[in-house]
């Protein structure tokens, strides 16, 4: 029988795993740099998941996917983890966390455009009036965040970097979209496995080309940096990815990418609770807004 609402219920879970892994990487790119940690946390995700494949479907690589499936979902996991979270990981430096959160946010509306242009869903106005909701709700909780502790924006290069930060929702909007297309009712681990294969070639390419593995052996020289990368690997790539993956092919794309966007305010309260952050009536008022706005796409 299935579960009313699993879609938006896997999103859900989706947001609160990557709460857990917005800390934990935070920690890690500090110590090791977002690239190292970009490749490792995909790399540590690998044996997680086959694994977990093994264990669930009785197989520990993909290895009954379709040609169709394999290709699509390849091009998602190149579109997705390495191209859009290399342009994201660079805009962090070059416009700072705020300016990127906030455009990262438009995500969910480029997740229902790029749904609507190749999979042809249609929201509904009640949807669309939710997302509205909830995008506006963690702009403001994002905003308000930022000015309760009067933080300072270091903007270095703001075109390139707005730039950089469009080109990542762009990558995760469409790697989502394309992840469904190549998906079916194929197995969301097995799915995730072939876009974290894509995902890990492309980085190796970009490594390459850029000559990092002097940074990746510094890297895997320092054992916090490589606990902090573990734990956001599995509440990212392995677990958070695969619920993801399972979201969208139970529910419309830009519907549980609107719930998987509240990462920014599920995260208040640790924040607040651990003393490292004050939140202002703002910033309450964007969460009930977009809690208002999750609560209107599950109905």
């Amino acid at each position: 029988m299935p579960i009313p609402h699993s879609g938006e219920i896997a999103a859900l879970g989706t947001a609160a795993c990557w709460t857990v892994t917005a800390l934990a990487f935070e920690g890690a790119t500090r110590r090791a740099g977002s690239m190292s940690v970009n490749l490792l946390r995909l790399m540590i995700a690998l044996p997680l998941l086959c694994a977990a494949a093994y264990a669930f479907r009785g197989a520990a690589f993909p290895t009954d996917a379709t040609a169709a499936a394999w290709g699509w979902l390849s091009l998602s996991g190149l579109i997705g983890f390495a191209l859009g979270d290399f342009c994201l990981f660079r805009a962090l430096v070059l416009i700072g966390p705020r300016l990127a959160t906030l455009v990262m946010s438009l995500v969910p509306p480029l997740t229902a455009l790029a749904s609507w242009l190749i999979l042809g869903e249609i929201l509904r106005p009640s949807d669309i009036l939710g997302m509205a909701l909830t995008v506006t709700g963690i702009f403001w909780a994002v905003e308000e965040r930022r000015r309760a502790n009067r933080k300072r924006i270091e903007v270095t290069h703001p075109w390139l970097g707005l730039t950089l930060a469009l080109g990542g929702a762009v990558g995760q909007a469409v790697g989502l979209v394309l992840s469904k297309l190549g998906m079916g009712s194929y197995s969301a681990i097995a799915s995730t496995q072939i876009r974290v294969f894509a995902g890990i070639a492309g980085f190796l390419v970009i490594f390459l080309a850029l000559r990092r593995w002097d940074r990746l052996r510094a890297a895997l020289a320092d054992s916090r940096a490589l606990r902090l990368t573990t734990v956001g690997a599995f509440f990212g790539p392995f677990l958070g990815v695969t619920l993801s993956l399972y979201a969208v092919q139970h529910a419309l794309a830009g519907v549980a990418a609107s719930i998987m966007a509240t990462t920014p305010v599920l995260i208040i309260p640790v924040v607040v609770l651990s003393g490292k952050e004050r939140v202002g009536w703002g910033g309450v008022g964007g969460a009930i807004l977009a809690v208002a706005g999750v609560f209107l796409l599950f109905f």
